[in-house]
């Protein structure tokens, strides 16, 4: 029987029908667009390729990529600037003149905002004619957006930046109404912030304004299965076959892991779970794992598009190079070493902010160790000394001049370290002054170039001199041998690059640091001169490493009593508990038991 309506209740029913049916079509056009989305975008300078030094006719003049400028010769030095801050190039003619080395600097750009010092060869192509090529760094940016259907008819949906994590952990809900897109956070961490954008039905793409100052990133459908930086390999589900790392012209012999004692099962039990992670955690956004042993190099895997040719930044794992340059300007005998004072090698500073007697007690072994005593801490958001608040502010561009003002809060030396990249960056600041050489200049007459490296891209200060407190970028390759150098005493290759004494004297635990907030397995950290620290238990043997790290989970990690180093490179910025956990877990639980030496019991 129809019962009948009163005639005031129509326009409500009606109503609530229209905003039903409105709602269903919402949710229904929403759910055409579950899937993934991806965009990339590649960055870098348009100054690139042959560079040329004619020295024809007197004068000599530089070209590269249409520009022709005059170029100033000194005493065997040569230089150029192109015009509009489009690049710099540093040079020496070498005794026999048929060689110039030198560093092209390439300006700040969108996505890479430092400029970077990467080294160039030029060759004697015709007399007073020299031939080389700029190599500058490229910035790959990707994107990411999955959508997905929730079994209460929910579109949970995540993000993934897979170069810098920009969005971590965040979880949304995705809606659609009409051309407009919303992603709102599910939870509020810090941060997650929410996301509009639109949807072009006509070209099936989703326009998402995820990058500040740039034009909307116009993501299209992928195969996750086929979509190299979302997927760890494509395809996504191909079987793991171990493969021995190729001999190249890099230094490293090469062998498979069996030949040096380590068991293939364990391994890639590991690399079947990178290869299976779910990238909605993204707890393994591991982009490179290396393995050398006995000197040789045993294991070489690449994933989210990595490869050993893309060099990988090395965030913080890199400020071990700058006590690597202390130790290698001592040796070849400048005045200079843990116990030279800090304040005396900065005579070109006339007064400090903050007058304090205790800075004229800080040595480069506090800095090294990080007990200065400066208040510049890292993990403190509050620190006016931290390196963001460093690199953020505009009113003192000379980093040293700004980390030699900062107050004192506590005495020099002592056990307790403070986590501080201006501590690092003051000792190549040490260096520069007392060699009186241009910093990148110094690390690849010095380092790269004795160690093998077939390129490098050192980040530069807003002054023009090299920073020292994380940021250089190398292939994984050229990476590992920092702990290969440390392993063998200093020698790499047959060449003692650093004395075997300064070596023992980094590897020795003068430091500790407290666990990081919310990484509670984090325990007994010791720390050398920038180098961590940790006893790694397996089974009933307790093995201590040593590593240079970096955010991100980059890791050159040597473990002594197993002849072996280990390199990790990752993406999981700002991300703690998971990049220990490749350390503190994955070693031990993986790596460390393959090797059939650490299977016997201690002594024997």
């Amino acid at each position: 029987m129809q019962v009948p309506v009163p005639r005031f209740l129509i326009p409500s029913i009606l109503l609530s029908t229209s905003l039903l049916w409105a709602q269903q079509s919402s949710s229904t056009a929403a759910t055409e667009l579950v899937g993934l989305w991806g965009a990339e975008q590649m960055f870098g300078p348009m100054v690139r390729g042959e560079l040329i030094l004619d020295g024809r006719g007197g004068g000599m003049r530089a070209r590269i990529a249409g520009f022709e400028v005059a170029v100033e010769r000194q005493k065997g030095r040569v230089r150029f600037v192109l015009p509009g801050d489009k690049g710099e190039f540093r040079g020496r003619v070498e005794t026999d003149g048929k060689v110039i080395r030198g560093l092209w600097i390439q300006p700040p750009g969108f996505a890479l905002n430092q400029r970077y010092a990467s080294p160039v060869e030029l060759s004697l192509l015709a007399p007073q004619v020299w031939r080389g090529q700029v190599v500058p760094l490229d910035h790959r940016t990707s994107f990411y957006l999955t959508i997905e259907r929730g079994a209460d008819g929910s579109l949970p949906a995540y993000l993934r930046n897979p170069e810098a994590n920009w969005f971590g952990q965040n979880h949304y809900d995705f809606s659609r109404d009409g051309d407009k897109i919303a992603l709102r956070c599910r939870q509020q961490p810090l941060r997650c912030y929410d996301e509009e954008g639109t949807y072009d039905a006509e070209n099936n793409r989703i326009l998402l304004s995820l990058v500040t100052g740039a034009p909307p990133l116009q993501l299209t459908r992928r195969a996750p299965a086929l979509t190299l930086g979302f997927a760890p390999r494509a395809p996504l589900k191909a079987p793991y076959v171990y493969q021995k790392p190729i001999t190249e012209d890099d230094g490293w012999p090469t062998a498979t892991l069996t030949e040096v004692g380590i068991d293939p099962k364990p391994i890639a039990a590991l690399i079947e779970k990178i290869l299976n992670a779910d990238p909605a955690e993204n707890a393994f956004n591991i982009q490179g794992l290396l393995i050398a042993r006995h000197g040789k190099l045993v294991l070489e895997e690449y994933f989210y598009g990595f490869s050993k040719e893309r060099p990988h930044d090395m965030r913080s794992a890199s400020k071990t190079f700058g006590p690597l340059l202390v130790g290698v300007a001592r040796d070849r005998g400048y005045p200079i070493g843990p116990e030279t004072l800090l304040y005396p090698l900065f005579p070109e500073y006339k007064s400090f902010a903050n007058p304090d007697p205790r800075k004229q007690e800080i040595k480069l072994g506090d800095l090294m160790n990080m007990t200065s005593g400066l208040g510049c801490e890292d993990h403190n958001p509050n620190s006016k000394g931290s390196e963001n608040y460093m690199q953020e502010q505009t009113e003192q561009p000379d980093w040293y001049k700004f980390a030699l003002d900062l107050p004192m809060v506590k005495d020099p030396g002592g056990e307790d370290a403070v986590y501080c990249s201006s501590d690092i960056n003051l000792l190549a600041g040490a260096v520069r002054n007392v060699t009186k050489t241009f910093l990148p200049e110094f690390f690849e007459e010095h380092i790269a170039r004795p160690m093998q490296f077939r390129t490098f891209h050192m980040n530069l200060m807003p002054t023009g001199e090299g920073y020292a407190g994380g940021g250089l970028h190398l292939r994984p390759r050229d990476q590992i041998k920092l702990g290969e150098l440390y392993l063998r005493g200093g020698v790499w290759n047959g060449k003692q690059v650093i004395s075997r004494a300064w070596v023992m004297d980094s590897l020795k635990v003068r430091a500790n640091f407290p666990p990081r907030p919310g990484v509670d397995f984090d325990q007994d950290h010791g720390y050398g001169y920038a180098w961590h620290s940790h006893p790694l238990k397996v089974g009933d043997r307790v093995f201590r490493d040593y590593y240079a790290g970096g955010n991100g989970g980059q890791m050159v990690i040597i473990l002594p009593e197993l002849d072996m180093v280990v390199l990790f490179t990752g993406g999981n910025y700002n991300e703690y508990p998971k990049i220990f956990a490749w350390e503190l877990d994955l070693l031990p639980r993986y790596v460390i038991p393959a090797v059939r030496d650490a299977a016997k019991p201690a002594g024997r």
